[in-house]
């Protein structure tokens, strides 16, 4: 009985690796490269076209298979995903990016959850949100996602907000930069982007777009809002557990208490910041990062490929304009807010 099961569970694991290696083939395509759609936004994209076709005529008993896969290999990807940072890269950049990182962070996960408030929104989706726009789009929906426990579909709208807006930037910022509507020089105009930009992928070609000297600048702030993926999520688990304890008190259950007051410790995020330190030893050789980095990419676009699986248009009609109503104000913020920052907390 056991072996039958795991061999179901294997058949969905190979279903979503099958998928993520046709993810990998297409975003070499040029009209996607154009995109900067990464393997990871390719791979929810199938995994959503193969929710709403095919997935009722394929054995229910391959699903913990996927589900295998929108956890435990989400984790892996998320511990592995410190191999593309250093501490050193934190130093080089100075004290100006990371506060205007830490303040993009902080402004936009507190407005994120007041706005959801105030369009009454479920409190899952509107905290998948705001972290996925304060830190690095999917990969920050996807750190959040165990500790938050949400449904998977509300997982995939959260990604599908960041890549839409991170999208529209991509194609925005260089534009605006060229026609000198955004008064920064090349230094501010990093910042700028690093800090304001959802994907790393939509850094990167908004970036490249501008100059090298704006590239380097935009990578390296952008990856320091991805060091910042690890205490948020430690402090989101505390709050979290916070806020569920008082709603159980309030109700007077007392077993619900002694659930809910326990923290859900993401120790992933503890292995994140391990490896992060490990890879800035530079104990390992280049080509071994390499390896490791784009095995993280696949480990990732299978857990995105498992997200988009189960997720349905049903479920997206059940979600509503609101989710990208909070990511456009949001949107909104990151232009203006962080414009301001950058220019005037940068150095000149």
């Amino acid at each position: 009985m056991f072996s039958e099961k795991r061999g179901n569970i294997l058949h969905g694991i190979l279903l979503i690796a099958l998928f993520s290696c046709s993810a990998f083939y297409i975003a070499e395509f040029d009209f996607v490269k154009n995109l900067s759609f990464s393997p990871l936004i390719v791979g929810i994209i199938l995994g959503m076209l193969y929710a709403n076709s095919l997935r009722n005529h394929l054995p229910e008993t391959w699903v913990p298979g996927i589900q295998f896969c929108t956890k435990q290999v989400l984790r892996t990807g998320i511990v592995l995903y410190g191999f593309k940072l250093t501490f050193q890269s934190v130093m080089d950049i100075g004290i100006p990016a990371i506060l205007i990182d830490l303040i993009i962070v902080l402004i936009t996960i507190l407005l994120g959850s007041f706005l959801g408030k105030c369009l009454k929104m479920d409190k899952d989706l509107t905290l998948l949100t705001s972290t996925g726009s304060a830190i690095c789009g999917a990969a920050a929906v996807l750190g959040a996602e165990p500790i938050v426990k949400s449904e998977p579909h509300k997982t995939a709208v959260a990604v599908s907000t960041v890549v839409i807006f991170g999208t529209i930037s991509m194609f925005l910022y260089p534009m605006l930069f060229r026609s000198g509507f955004i008064d920064l020089n090349p230094e501010q105009m990093g910042l700028y982007t690093g800090a304001t930009l959802h994907e790393v992928a939509h850094v990167v070609g908004a970036g490249n777009a501008m100059g090298k000297e704006i590239a380097d600048t935009a990578i390296i702030v952008k990856m320091i809002r991805v060091m910042m993926l690890a205490p948020v999520l430690v402090v989101m688990s505390f709050f979290l557990a916070r806020s569920t304890s008082q709603i159980a008190t309030s109700k007077k259950n007392t077993e619900a208490v002694s659930q809910r007051r326990k923290i859900t410790i993401p120790w992933f995020a503890f292995g994140f910041l391990a490896v992060i330190g490990f890879n800035s030893l530079n104990l390992l050789p280049a080509s071994a990062v390499t390896v490791i980095n784009n095995f993280d990419v696949f480990l990732l676009t299978m857990a995105m490929t498992a997200l988009g699986a189960e997720t349905s248009i049903e479920k997206f009609k059940r979600a509503g304009a609101k989710p990208f109503l909070l990511a456009a104000f949001l949107y909104i913020w990151l232009l203006g807010g962080g414009y301001v920052l950058a220019k005037y907390l940068a150095p000149i």
